[in-house]
């Protein structure tokens, strides 16, 4: 067995296995270490696909229990709990599955094991199953991801007191549940359990939910959520979490200092990862890590060490499965000599999937007045449109963010009914230089909810949309 490699990948999650994925697909002998038994890394196992699994489910449980609005009589229904875990967990099989049968397509090896840095283009390798493998390349790639932070104030006990991995193992529909954190992972959780049942209090620091978001966009998912009868405790900090036999108190300040207490069965810690950084071998190379944890790279994702890139959560771009996927492809071409398109990170797309779903690209209005623009917005209410009302979803709004002088598009922000898919259009206006008016002379099919977008692209342009 060779040890010799053009392109050695340490870590097999959105990027690592892109990476490969890449490698291989050129031609480059190429080989993977996976330090897990399952490829995919932190998104396929623990993060984007089990948790959106669980919004399926709970969206459908919703859906079944409107259907009356549809006509449409449904007697006795109720969440089977292990038959939702069983469904996630399938899901998950078949996208690790997935991933293992691309790397056998495209000749790729996979090596079981922990991977760290030995400088002089080699990785050593402590086998899974024992003993040691030192592998050579030209190119290595790091793309070792991220794992849950932990905060000193907060006793984790891996059982009442839980982060985003432990949640989904969880083998029963608690009763109530606190949320620390109102970020992509925090709404999504609040969103499934609140559909299954739980009495769910979200707890944020920053004045609104999803605090990267537009404001006007958090504003509305904040009204949604109370719709739901999520509470959100917004501008408030937490100050202490302990648990008391199957119960967990938290104590929570207001910006005046005022103090609640809380109860719940579970407290889930959705705020904060941190990148595996620690134990990957820089000290015997020139790669260099900052005091965040992060890995130092130049546009094209090399390293101070010769050969060596980094990829990912690793480095100081979105933490986003997509963006790592773009990075591999980039890190790898460059690595062989081939011309590359560097990423505009101003144009990466940010989902989140709770119900109703946010979605945005670009600038928020605020981001866009601090960079200098004179902006120009426009939106539209998804109760205003057919399709939604169809569907029954007519909660949210379309929003443009645009430069007044010439019309271009700085920004998309949505929330309602299928955003994560609508974005899509965001994304090729911002990569093509579009105006507001190429939106609007851009048809847009009827009864549709990318109608939504053609409206809000009128009340941008021309102060008023057509069907409102």
């Amino acid at each position: 067995m060779s040890n010799d490699f053009d392109v050695v990948v340490i870590g097999s999650g959105p990027g690592g296995y892109v990476a490969a994925i890449h490698a291989g697909q050129a031609g480059l002998r190429t080989a993977i270490v996976e330090k897990n038994k399952s490829l995919g890394g932190t998104c396929l196992n623990v993060g984007c696909i089990p948790t959106k699994a669980l919004l399926e489910a709970a969206h459908l449980l919703d859906k079944i229990g409107e259907s009356q609005k549809f006509g449409i009589k449904v007697a006795g229904v109720e969440a089977d709990w292990s038959g939702v875990q069983k469904y996630r967990s399938k899901v998950v099989r078949q996208n690790t599955g997935g991933v293992a049968y691309l790397m056998r397509k495209n000749n790729v090896e996979v090596v079981q094991g922990y991977g760290r840095l030995a400088g002089g283009g080699k990785v050593e390798v402590d086998l899974a199953d024992g003993g040691s493998r030192t592998l050579s390349a030209k190119q290595i790639i790091l793309a070792t991801g991220s794992v849950c932070a932990e905060f000193g104030f907060i006793p984790m006990d891996h059982e009442r007191i839980v982060n985003s991995d432990d949640i989904l193992e969880l083998d029963h529909i608690p009763a109530e549940m606190i949320v620390m954190g109102a970020g992509a992972v925090g709404t999504e959780f609040a969103s499934v359990y609140n559909s299954f049942g739980t009495k769910v209090t979200i707890i944020e620091l920053m004045e609104h939910l999803l605090p990267i978001e537009d404001h006007e966009i958090s504003e509305e998912l904040g009204k949604a959520f109370k719709k739901k009868g999520i509470t959100s405790l917004t501008g408030h900090k937490i100050q202490k979490v302990e648990r008391t036999g199957d119960r967990v108190k938290v104590a929570v300040a207001d910006a005046d200092g005022r103090i609640t207490n809380l109860e719940a069965d579970i407290f889930l810690m959705a705020a904060g990862r941190k990148p595996v950084t620690w134990d990957i071998g820089a000290d015997k190379t020139k790669v260099v890590v900052t005091d965040r944890g992060t890995v130092e790279v130049d546009e094209y994702y090399r390293t101070a060490e010769p050969g060596v890139y980094a990829i990912g959560d690793i480095i100081a771009t979105p933490w986003l499965a997509h963006v790592a996927s773009h990075e591999a492809g980039i890190a790898v071409d460059h690595g062989q000599g081939k011309a590359v398109h560097l990423i505009n990170y101003d144009q990466t797309p940010s989902c989140t999937y709770c119900h109703p779903e946010v979605a945005s690209i670009g600038l928020t209005e605020r981001e866009a007045k601090k960079r200098g623009y004179e902006v120009k917005t426009g939106t539209f209410p998804f109760s205003a449109n057919a399709r939604a009302r169809i569907m029954q979803e007519g909660e949210g709004l379309v929003k443009f963010v645009a430069d007044a002088k010439y019309g271009e598009v700085l920004g998309l922000h949505i929330v309602g009914p299928k955003a994560t898919e609508l974005i899509v259009e965001g994304g090729m206006a911002l990569a093509l230089e579009s105006t507001m008016d190429e939106i609007i002379h851009t048809m847009h099919a009827h009864p549709t909810l990318s109608e939504a977008l053609g409206e809000a692209a009128h009340a941008t342009a021309h102060g008023k949309a057509l069907h409102i």
